[in-house]
């Protein structure tokens, strides 16, 4: 995945497309030359075929007909220097050589309209995402917030990873969970889920009531698709209170969090019992129970997904968060995602996350 900002991208597509242009003429010269030079068995003609052909897998339609059109006339020019236009060897490559330069300026044509409609489709994605999931405020109450959101899809990059925040009377809850598949059926369910929080977490009393009023939202729109059990949403639902050094936990079946500690030890926050993931509460009798685990003045509490564990090197090793959690002692939320972002994608074979990833840090500040 590329996080270099547009105009950087822009500028560096620009400079390689101009890099590449030497090429096509560079060989339209070089073969015009050769083939003048060369006695009057050899014929050098063919080789100018590459030169449109090779533009074509860069360039647009334009720059193809115009290299292609460079060729011709360079063909001609060899044909009126060995012998005459009209000689039948040199009419006929010239015949072959535009009509080549026409198709591969035709195909070059389809290629650039697939790419517009591709720019548009991750425009569209984009744009649902955001309105989806609503990127978190740098400071909720007493705690210190940051959130990033990393997609694996190239064409489109929408998925089903999710995460949210809401303030109540006492504390502030938090939400990060992951649906099952991608695309615009992944964010669907995942806009559902987000939606059931927003409108709960100010209102039900407890953890467990929260997670039971998300699981009836899931069912019930799960029932209507008459896919049970194929669709479900794993889920981390906390609860952080403002005057207590406590973080309280219900996990449906989601990976568990980590906590760095002032002392810069690491601990993971493993619940006695999980919750079913939200939408299987029907196949799985399951009571649900909040855990309760200390979260102290200067801990940060790291919320992750599983296309985090997932990230795999090219020796088929999977990503390993806690140790590189532990190298960051003393990091602000900020700072903490913006690390485990840049090596997460150096560990990613390929910068190129096999599934979606996304983080939320959260920072209790020190007492004076």
């Amino acid at each position: 995945m590329d996080l270099r900002p547009p105009h950087t991208r822009h500028h560096r597509s620009l400079q390689l497309s101009h890099a590449q242009l030497v090429a096509p003429f560079a060989l339209i010269a070089v073969v015009t030359v050769v083939d003048i030079l060369a006695p009057p068995e050899v014929h050098l003609g063919p080789f100018l075929v590459a030169a449109p052909a090779m533009t074509a897998s860069f360039a647009g339609p334009r720059m193809t007909g115009f290299v292609g059109l460079v060729a011709v006339l360079a063909q001609v020019v060899v044909s009126t220097t060995r012998t005459t236009l009209t000689d039948l060897n040199h009419t006929f490559q010239i015949i072959a050589l535009v009509m080549i330069s026409v198709f591969v300026t035709f195909f070059a044509h389809l290629r650039e309209v697939h790419e517009k409609e591709v720019v548009q489709l991750r425009t569209v994605a984009e744009t649902a995402q955001q309105v989806v999931l609503r990127p978190l405020r740098d400071r909720i109450g007493p705690l210190g917030v940051a959130s990033v959101y990393l997609a694996a899809a190239a064409e489109a990059r929408i998925g089903g990873d999710l995460y949210a925040a809401a303030r109540t009377a006492t504390g502030t809850r938090f939400i990060i969970g992951d649906v099952r598949g991608k695309g615009l059926e992944a964010v669907g369910d995942a806009a559902l889920v987000l939606g059931a929080f927003r409108a709960s977490a100010h209102q039900e009393a407890g953890l467990a009531g929260l997670v039971d009023y998300l699981e009836a939202a899931v069912s019930a729109d799960l029932d209507g698709g008459g896919d049970e059990g194929e669709s479900f949403v794993t889920a981390a639902v906390l609860e952080i209170s403002d005057d207590e050094p406590v973080v309280r936990l219900v996990s449906c079946g989601h990976p568990p969090p980590l906590v760095l500690r002032r002392d810069g030890t690491v601990s993971s926050l493993d619940v006695v019992r999980s919750a079913p993931p939200l939408g299987l509460a029907g196949l799985v009798a399951s009571a649900v129970t909040a855990q309760t685990f200390s979260f102290g003045p200067g801990d940060v509490l790291l919320l992750y997904t599983d296309g985090v564990l997932e990230a795999r090197d090219r020796a088929g090793t999977f990503y390993p968060l806690s140790q590189r959690v532990a190298a960051c002692v003393g990091a602000h939320p900020q700072a903490l995602l913006d690390h485990l972002c840049e090596d997460l994608l150096v560990h990613a074979t390929g910068n190129t996350l096999g599934d979606d990833a996304a983080m939320v840090a959260v920072e209790r500040p020190a007492q004076p």
